[in-house]
């Protein structure tokens, strides 16, 4: 499986960006999509996840702010990222997670996000 992200970029604070992650296969195949960042220094952290459904859960710090969303004909996810914030900065990383008899997460390569002025 491969996770190909695209869409970072600088921008300044209170900007948007809209990412992009396409999968290799069908992401019907894959029980949730996500959308996880990581800052320097600190741990990778959620900030979205993308059920089979369409429903998408927010971390609370960009609730209001980012929209999950995914084109299954495109094999496609997209967070589009309004409002945004320098604490936004980070590394993001796409997400694909399959359970069967046990969990197996795929991920992306990283797209940089960076907010500044």
């Amino acid at each position: 499986v491969q996770l190909q992200a695209s869409g970072g970029g600088l921008v300044q604070p209170g900007g948007y960006l809209r990412l992009s992650c396409t999968a290799s296969e069908s992401i019907f195949s894959f029980n949730t999509m996500g959308w996880y960042r990581q800052a320097p220094g600190n741990q990778r952290e959620l900030v979205a996840t993308i059920i089979a459904d369409g429903t998408t859960v927010y971390a609370d710090s960009v609730k209001g702010r980012f929209t999950g969303s995914r084109d299954n004909a495109k094999n496609t996810v997209y967070l589009q990222m309004n409002s945004l914030k320098p604490e936004d900065t980070a590394v993001y990383y796409c997400n694909a997670r399959r359970i069967l008899v046990k969990k197996t997460d795929y991920w992306g390569q990283g797209t940089q996000v960076t907010v500044s002025s």
